[in-house]
């Protein structure tokens, strides 16, 4: 199909579902039904087979409609839609890509746990078969949208006498249960958008593994490079995201600059521009194939820059940034970067480097699957600049 044909469907699916006068979630019902989700998909799964990088047009001909939301439901959309994707079964996709789509239910990440740290591979929680599924019990830890979520992608221990790697099996839980508990994880900034999740003997039908048993750690693979992409890759304008709000903050604030504040910024704006391109060179190997290591490269530098930047916004504007608007604790369920004050921006940006992968384990991934060095020449962290060859 071509881009016009795909415009002309698109006007067409307009003509007959006007988002002015139907509801809105029977317009992302249809939306999906009629294949213009995301257009890369299977047909009868929101898509209609098409290449990945003609859903711009899609994005184009429906502006102004009514869309999912997408940063409430990211994590449904950037994780747990791409791996359902390549190791659901059909009754699976079916069953739960619809619904993730529209928004109508939230999911939620349980992959982490406080014994593991960034050992994804360490995780301790316990499913056990019972009958025609499994219980299971553990603890899993920094999970956003958890409060909120109705799924949630789950990685557990299936069988504890083989190597760590091998005995991990990849599950999709029903956050309903009352098997599962969900407590809120107060951080910096005063807010719990993250909760630690605590599952007792909690149960999930054989028919919500995905993947083979003991095949977790390849399945969970799928969703930890998405993942990366979808933190780090995300499609901005020029000047688009935080270095937009930083120019802007400088252009306000004309009895704050210095010379040397002003080359930080100029350094910082070439640093966005140049992982922007980045990001438009890594979606454009996606509309080919799957996420690789490189999106590593893109959330590592993503954390950076946006800590940067947030730092520099406050240096800007000097006291004003020290100022806060309410301690008081909340349970977002989105993180608003953007439209936040500056000392919210700064704060929240410290996670950027933990969250999605921390940026010490992500250089190892450079290290190792992009650069092709061998494990035992890992990039040292802590190796001070005064001691490399010159």
């Amino acid at each position: 199909m071509s881009p016009d044909e795909l415009r002309e469907r698109a006007r067409e699916f307009l003509a007959a579902n006007d988002p002015a006068i139907i509801d809105r979630l029977d317009y992302l019902r249809a939306r999906f039904d009629a294949g213009l989700a995301w257009v890369h998909f299977p047909v009868g799964l929101g898509g209609l087979g098409l290449a990945r990088e003609l859903q711009t047009v899609i994005e184009e001909e429906l502006a102004g409609a009514p869309d999912n939301d997408p940063r409430k439901i990211g994590i449904g959309l950037g994780m747990a839609a791409p791996t359902i994707l390549a190791f659901g079964t059909g009754e699976q996709k079916q069953r739960l890509l619809r619904p993730l789509w529209t928004g109508e239910e939230v999911w939620c990440q349980l992959f982490s746990e406080p014994g593991a740290g960034s050992d994804l591979a360490a995780a301790g929680t316990r499913a056990v078969r019972d009958g025609d599924g499994w219980r299971v019990t553990g603890q899993k830890v920094w999970t956003s949208s958890a409060h909120t979520a109705r799924w949630a992608i789950l990685l557990a221990r299936t069988d504890p006498d083989v190597p760590k790697h091998a005995g991990l099996s990849y599950f999709v839980l029903d956050m309903t249960d009352p098997g599962v508990e969900v407590r809120p994880l107060r951080q910096i900034t005063g807010e719990a958008e993250f909760n630690e999740v605590f599952l007792t003997d909690a149960w999930i039908p054989d028919s919500d593994r995905l993947g083979e048993v003991g095949d977790g750690w390849r399945v969970a693979q799928t969703t930890l490079m998405n993942e990366r992409v979808a933190i780090g890759g995300r499609p901005t304008p020029r000047e688009g995201g935080m270095i937009g709000v930083v120019a802007e903050t400088w252009r306000s604030h004309p009895d704050k600059r210095t010379p040397e504040l002003h080359d930080r910024l100029l350094e910082l704006w070439v640093q966005a521009e140049a992982l922007r391109l980045a990001g438009i060179r890594l979606r454009q190997q996606l509309a080919v194939g799957s996420p690789g290591p490189e999106g590593s490269a893109m959330k590592l530098a993503f954390a950076r820059l946006s800590q940067q930047l947030s730092g520099l916004e406050v240096e800007i504007i000097g006291e004003e940034g020290l100022r806060y608007d309410d301690w008081t604790l909340r349970r977002p369920d989105q993180v608003d970067f953007t439209g936040r004050e500056p000392g919210y921006r700064y704060l929240r940006a410290k996670g950027n480097s933990i969250e999605g992968g921390t940026s010490e384990v992500l250089r190892n991934i450079i290290a190792e699957r992009v650069l092709g060095l061998p494990a035992e020449a890992r990039v040292d962290t802590k190796v001070a600049w005064k001691d490399l060859p010159r």
